[in-house]
């Protein structure tokens, strides 16, 4: 059976290598680890090539590797090294990967007619005043090759400012990016891109986005109708066309994410890795396309064309929510079950379940094929949770 080496860990894509038989071999970074079943390496810095490369090679695996692949962001460039090192099937341009991890760097390589944030390094010591006279009276701060909206704060003030700095070590000069806030609706391409071109794409739009949710909300989003958007996903193709040209992408599954202004789309960032949250599970449910099966394809060098034969047109359109722990009251997966029709639910009441990101300790998946009755059930669940009740 072939190893793949997997940077990071999520249960679904562990389903999804299990299925195709390949044979996974985990490095990973605390807290979150694999079932002690599977083979995988603890390492300090998912974001440290150098320390990923040892893990490797101490684990006396190389002979068997067949490919390489990253579930986030952090270990994009990591699985770039290996790539090299091994000399293993996909991306492994160091130059490249660095453009699709830094947020200036990103912006700085695109083409003059893609509208874009202002954004700009935080070099040591960069007072207030200097951002807001670049970027505006309000701004983002945010790590340069950050994921998810971690670490990322809107500043308004001096007092603001020094606050969103506290999570960083204050001692890089390309640690941090500002830019222009946005304040606009944001909606998501997840697609695959193979040979120059895009093959296949799917929008969705954001209920709750994941500032929001950082900030307390609750992560939700679902899948936008084609053929009620068919301007705006046009657009969008064709954003992701001038971005993925421009920054020189390689055979990958993307995620791109656009603000919709009244002057026409304006880029947010694009990352070359497996989308987040439930965007897999929804893009499977609605169009038979199972970006896992997509990504594992390209990591082992057989292109994406067999993964993507069973894609169909959408009987029904589908959103996922994670849910929280409302403040002050307990909620049962029974009370979810009682109010809401779900496709899919798991949400664990217990006072000692663990939290994941965005506070989450349950997710769901609805569907519907009104696309406009599915943003409203999710905004009632939405409204449940917090709540804790009708």
């Amino acid at each position: 059976m072939p190893t793949m080496i997997v940077i990071g860990y999520r249960g679904d894509l562990d389903q999804a290598l299990q299925r195709r038989g390949v044979d996974p071999y985990y490095i990973v970074q605390a807290p979150a680890g694999p079932p002690k079943s599977r083979r995988f390496t603890w390492v300090a810095d998912m974001e440290n090539a150098q320390e990923i490369f040892r893990a490797v090679l101490a684990a006396g695996i190389i002979d068997d590797v067949a490919g390489v692949l990253s579930v986030h962001e952090m270990g994009v460039f990591g699985a770039t090294y290996l790539r090299q090192q091994l000399n293993l099937p996909g991306n492994a341009d160091s130059r490249t990967a660095l453009h699709f991890r830094d947020k200036h760097l990103q912006k700085r390589m695109l083409p003059p007619q893609v509208r874009r944030a202002r954004c700009r390094h935080v070099p040591m010591g960069t007072p207030f005043a200097d951002l807001a006279a670049d970027l505006g009276e309000v701004f983002v701060v945010k790590p340069a090759t950050g994921a998810g909206a971690l670490r990322t704060n809107v500043v308004r003030t001096p007092e603001e400012y020094a606050q969103a700095l506290t999570p960083f070590t204050g001692q890089s000069d390309v640690e941090i990016v500002a830019e222009s806030f946005m304040d606009a609706p944001e909606v998501y391409l997840d697609g695959v891109w193979e040979k120059g071109a895009l093959q296949w794409s799917s929008m969705s739009g954001y209920h709750t986005s994941p500032l929001s949710a950082v900030q307390g909300g609750i992560l939700s989003a679902y899948v936008l109708d084609r053929r009620r958007h068919s301007v705006l996903c046009h657009e969008m193709e064709t954003l992701a066309g001038q971005a993925l040209t421009s920054l020189n992408a390689p055979d990958c599954v993307f995620h791109m994410e656009a603000f919709t202004t009244e002057e026409g789309l304006t880029f947010g960032e694009c990352a070359i890795r497996l989308p987040g949250a439930l965007s897999p599970q929804v893009n499977r449910l609605t169009y038979g396309v199972d970006l896992f099966d997509v990504e594992i394809s390209l990591a082992l060098g057989e292109g994406a064309t067999r993964a993507l034969e069973g894609r169909h047109t959408p009987e029904r359109f589908h959103g996922y929510i994670l849910l929280r722990r409302p403040d002050g009251r307990n909620l049962t997966q029974g009370d979810f079950e009682r109010n809401f029709l779900f496709d899919e639910i798991v949400y664990d009441s217990s006072p000692d379940a663990p939290v994941g990101p965005y506070g989450r300790v349950g997710q769901a998946i609805v569907s519907d094929p009104d696309e406009l009755k599915l943003r409203k059930t999710i905004e009632d669940v939405v409204r449940f949770n917090e709540a804790g009740s009708t």
